[in-house]
């Protein structure tokens, strides 16, 4: 058992949200009970995830992606009173990281999704931002087909691939999980032979193509599974907490 405000002090101090400026409030979003016996995990704390939490029993809720984003309407009405009126039915504490979720060295979103594919991490692929991903080696060099297959077999979808037609060895990746397409200049500004992220604009093939980069699209959520699991694993091995993360699948 964990009190809610030592959790909420711990992951502040963990994941360090006040370096980073977000479209969302990055911590404790909606209060609920005080002692934390159970935590779930998960990508969205979409309707679905609020309910299965609760049926749980959970006292806390973990996510990616959260509630009171920037721009949205403030009202509370419609999917987000249902939303709310079951968090604070079942007194659960839901705990949001966005921005500082992606970043983190061990527990986040890109350098868990880089260790899911079997790569070593190797440093921001932008210098001094963490939150836009990072760059990992590819011990074995796979090509670029072998590697399409890898992708699908380790996140159990197929992945879109774009670029040049040439069969060199990837040495060299950037990821950025999510909506981190806008970034493959980047990568190939640090001389990456592969990029990954979430999703594919229409711009993207364009600049794969002509980057000379191997981009493979591989979904938003199913890019972004493997840091709230990895950092509930890691609480509850801190504070004794029982952890279970349920996935609401989504092929966006």
């Amino acid at each position: 058992m964990v009190a809610r405000a030592e959790l909420a002090a711990y992951l502040d101090a963990l994941l360090r949200p006040g370096d980073f400026e977000d479209y969302c409030p990055n911590g404790l979003q909606v209060e609920g009970r005080a002692e934390i016996r159970g935590l779930v995990t998960g990508v969205t704390a979409c309707r679905e995830l609020v309910e299965r939490a609760a049926a749980a029993g959970a006292g806390a809720l973990l996510v990616h992606h959260g509630y009171f984003w920037r721009g949205e309407p403030a009202a509370v009405v419609g999917m987000k009173a249902a939303r709310l009126r079951r968090l604070l039915a079942a007194d659960l504490n839901l705990f949001a990281y966005h921005l500082p979720l992606d970043a983190h060295p061990e527990h986040g979103n890109n350098v868990q999704l880089a260790r899911r594919l079997g790569l070593e991490p190797a440093g921001p692929l932008v210098p001094g931002r963490p939150e836009r991903g990072c760059l990992a080696r590819a011990a074995d060099g796979p090509s670029p087909a072998a590697f399409g297959v890898r992708l699908e077999a380790r996140l159990g979808r197929p992945a879109l691939r774009v670029g040049p037609e040439d069969a060199r060895a990837l040495r060299l990746i950037g990821l950025c999980t999510g909506a981190g397409q806008g970034l493959i200049e980047a990568a190939a500004a640090a001389g990456a032979d592969a990029f990954v992220s979430g999703e594919i604009s229409e711009p993207t093939t364009h600049a794969a193509r002509e980057l000379g980069v191997h981009f493979y699209a591989c979904g938003h959520h199913a890019t972004e599974r493997y840091g709230v699991r990895a950092l509930g694993a890691h609480l509850a091995e801190r504070f004794g907490l029982e952890h279970r993360y349920i996935e609401v699948d989504n092929p966006a």
